[in-house]
């Protein structure tokens, strides 16, 4: 690694990545690997905090890697690696969770959404303990920025906490890490509920756009969003609808609102609602075809896997070695 400042991110490989996270965050990645040293994980650790039927995991963590090659991640200008093929996330998390408070954990938000209405029975350990393992994730690399959102901030000062903490107890050894503000991409909301964010948890899938859907599909989708009983193409009040669909053919053209109130001027929802679709179509295309050529050549999919990991490890190595002979661990002989 050179003298660029690291950045790493995680991504589980659940549902499907949705053009909101595509313009909202993966474009803005793709710009980070020529400004920094990026780790991009697909953490397949965390997704086991719920049961996972390990056939599918093992093919949407294939799919995930494919995905995000195809957006424009290239392992040329960073790391991208399965997380547990680099086994020192799991033996940091360990260190780190023998100094770990457990009401630091009890009171993550996260755990206390996901929890609310469970039986205690049901929850399980992992789920509870998964910002010490995020945490881990982070501070192997000595890492300098994360990108967070806002449901983020807290595992991230969990993560600066317990780098702050070993320093003070055992030495320096982490760096403690700074959040990475990303420079806003678009926010897209839901084409069923535009007054939502898009989510690829939705269980209405004419809700969302998928990066890897079809033009027909596409194009469907868009003429069922819903708008407004007016008929004209501007921003406003009650016109969260067509301000939706002008933030993304705006994010799909490199039009402004204001150039695109002036195209649309005198046509109406139909027309507007066409072009949409069109454009996200054909935005998409390339995206949608290197996926696919990607998921038919399995060796290379694995081949940028191991070369990541292989890299991957070899930072994480020196970060464990130094937390194993500060915790007093007897070295290897």
């Amino acid at each position: 690694m050179d003298d660029k400042k690291i950045i790493f991110s995680g991504v589980q490989p659940s549902g499907v990545l949705t053009i909101g996270n595509y313009l909202g965050a993966v474009k803005n990645w793709v710009e980070l690997q020529e400004e920094y040293n990026c780790l991009f994980s697909i953490v397949d650790l965390h997704a086991i905090t719920v049961q996972q039927e390990p056939a599918k995991l093992r093919q949407r963590c294939m799919e995930f890697l494919a995905l995000y090659l195809a957006c424009g991640l290239d392992p040329e200008k960073c790391l991208l690696f399965f997380q547990s093929h680099v086994p020192q996330h799991a033996e940091l998390s360990w260190a780190l969770t023998c100094t770990t408070y457990m009401g630091e954990l009890s009171r993550m938000t996260q755990f206390k959404d996901k929890t609310r209405n469970k039986q205690d029975a049901n929850i399980g350990a992992g789920l509870f303990n998964y910002p010490v393992l995020m945490a881990a994730d982070i501070l192997l690399y000595q890492t300098d920025l994360v990108p967070v959102g806002v449901d983020q901030k807290q595992h991230l000062e969990l993560a600066r906490n317990l780098a702050e903490r070993f320093n003070r107890i055992y030495g320096d050894v982490f760096k403690v890490p700074e959040p990475y503000i990303p420079k806003m991409g678009a926010k897209i909301m839901s084409l069923a509920d535009p007054t939502k964010k898009m989510s690829k948890s939705d269980e209405n899938v004419n809700s969302y756009i998928s990066v890897i859907d079809d033009a027909d599909t596409i194009i469907r989708k868009i003429k069922r969003a819903v708008t407004d009983s007016d008929n004209r193409i501007i921003r406003g009040e009650g016109k969260e609808g067509i301000e939706n669909l002008m933030t993304i053919y705006g994010s799909m053209t490199g039009r402004s609102y204001e150039e695109i109130e002036q195209e649309f001027e005198g046509k109406g929802y139909g027309e507007f609602k066409a072009a949409v679709g069109e454009a996200v179509a054909e935005g998409l295309k390339d995206v949608r075809e290197k996926y696919n050529y990607l998921l038919q050549n399995k060796d290379y999919l694995k081949e940028v896997a191991k070369n990541g990991s292989d890299n991957a490890y070899k930072m994480a190595a020196r970060t464990l070695r130094k937390v194993h002979r500060k915790l007093g661990f007897v070295d290897r002989f």
